[in-house]
């Protein structure tokens, strides 16, 4: 089946005469002379009157998007938004040696809540590539998920700073 270039003109059994105005992944819209404006399915039957021969795109911006942003999940540290909890904002974390001749740390808990989250980005971007990779055989594979999994276990001591439970860190359930 061709498609269609905008500019195309075209006769429809129930619209009418009109002119192709734009081209996505599944229809045409068409400006009908007698109806305005309508979508039409690509494989629909309808009557050429003339072809305009210009590329066409036949993907949408929506589509190149959410492709986009899945790629950007799937191969990248770009992360989700992730928010403190209210209680710990503007905090901060001290840690103070046993030794009291030694200086104790200051450190923003806010800062320290990103590094967390970074960790946890990152080993999820580890996860991921250790799924797709062809190098490694699936007994490999397991034993690679089950490091990481013990790590994300080590790691939910820092839950109660996340704001949202859904974010937390899991590690392996008991059965």
């Amino acid at each position: 089946m061709k498609i269609l270039g905008i500019g195309s003109r075209i006769s429809h059994n129930e619209y009418g005469k009109g002119v192709i105005t734009n081209v996505d992944n599944q229809q045409y819209w068409v400006t009908f002379i007698d109806n305005g404006l309508e979508t039409i399915a690509l494989n629909e039957e309808i009557e050429v009157i003339e072809s305009a021969e210009n590329e066409v795109d036949t993907v949408s911006f929506f589509d190149v998007e959410q492709s986009f942003m899945r790629l950007l999940k799937k191969y990248s540290d770009v992360s989700e938004v992730v928010h403190i909890g209210d209680k710990w904002k503007g905090g901060k974390l001290i840690l103070e040696p046993a030794d009291t001749n030694l200086k104790s740390k200051e450190i923003k808990i806010d800062d320290f809540f990103h590094k967390i989250t970074m960790v946890r980005d990152r080993l999820r971007v580890m996860e991921q590539k250790i799924n797709s990779s062809k190098n490694l055989d699936e007994q490999e594979k397991i034993d690679l998920q089950q490091y990481i999994t013990r790590c994300y276990g080590s790691l939910t001591t820092f839950n109660v700073l996340f704001k949202v439970k859904e974010q937390q860190f899991v590690g392996q359930k008991s059965k």
